[in-house]
């Protein structure tokens, strides 16, 4: 049985970790949903009660932010910034950095600040429960100025555009068009409000994404690393004691002490470490794995 995670609060990296290699499926805890709630009443109060303009709600975008937008044309000015963003190229991203994305996006629109009606949150989360990946392409985003290619292509599958992948036969995925799968799944494409365009193509899930993904897999070779050491260190029948705790807290690295934990618990019980040696010393390259190692963990 798969593992539930709820979003409430920030994401750490261990967190994502945990959600995406544990195969977890993930909920709006009652107080976000409570919260999307009340923001996006409040941004829907503001804009009938009052004739000021909001940029991105009832604004044109960019230079066209004195353009005021009539309340009958909101949603499709959303709706339309959406589309014309969509216009990315170049690699296809891979579907585990979508789905660090689509979590990201979601723990972002989570907070409760950006106005959005709770479907539009929740679909994104049926979306990665249901592993339904927007196909989304490497070149396009502006960086600082924000993941928008990346992110407009994210959110077509909500108002039934662009293409998904789906899970397949042996792992595989299958490329399907977003209103097909719509229809299959039984879900109405979402009819964006204001300023949830805005909200959803603002952001840099993209780049954040690639950067927590490689933090992951950085961490997961430094164990391996580790593991791989303490192997080698039995292979030539190799001594332990250059990895005891009291040497490494003379020089209090963590990433050095971590490191040197890490291979004596890999150790731990051996039976060549109990046997004798006649060598005085193990050679350099094994007696500074804590220090080598240990530098990519600070």
């Amino acid at each position: 049985m798969k593992k539930s995670f709820k979003i409430e609060g920030r994401l750490t990296v261990s967190m994502v970790s945990d959600i995406i290699l544990g195969g977890c499926t993930i909920s709006l805890s009652a107080q976000v949903r409570k919260k999307i709630k009340e923001c996006n009443k409040y941004l829907t109060d503001k804009i009938s009660g009052s004739s000021d303009l909001i940029y991105g709600v009832n604004t044109g975008f960019g230079s066209l932010c004195n353009h005021q937008i009539s309340n009958k044309e909101l949603v499709q000015l959303q709706k339309n910034l959406v589309l014309s963003h969509a216009c990315g190229f170049g690699e296809q991203v891979p579907h585990d950095i979508v789905r660090i994305m689509l979590l990201l996006k979601i723990q972002s629109l989570s907070l409760g600040y950006s106005g959005v009606q709770l479907k539009t949150v929740q679909r994104l989360v049926d979306m990665f429960n249901n592993k339904v990946l927007p196909v989304i392409y490497q070149q396009g985003s502006l960086g600082a100025s924000g993941d928008l290619a990346p992110l407009a292509h994210l959110s077509l599958p909500l108002i039934g555009e662009g293409e998904v992948d789906i899970p397949g036969v042996s792992h595989n995925y299958k490329r399907k068009k977003c209103s097909t799968i719509l229809k299959k799944m039984n879900w109405t494409p979402i009819e964006l409000g204001p300023k949830e365009g805005l909200a959803l193509l603002n952001g840099t899930q993209f780049m954040a994404a690639y950067g927590v993904w490689s933090i992951i897999k950085a961490e997961r070779i430094s164990y391996l690393s580790d593991m791989i050491s303490s192997v080698s260190l039995e292979a030539f029948n190799g001594r332990s004691d250059c990895f005891d705790s009291l040497l490494h807290q003379i020089r209090p690295f963590n990433g050095q002490i971590e490191t040197a934990k890490n291979i004596r618990n890999f150790l731990k019980g051996s039976d060549i470490q109990k046997s004798k040696n006649k060598e005085v010393q193990d050679p350099y390259s094994f007696r500074c794995i804590p220090q080598v190692h240990g530098a990519t963990k600070d």
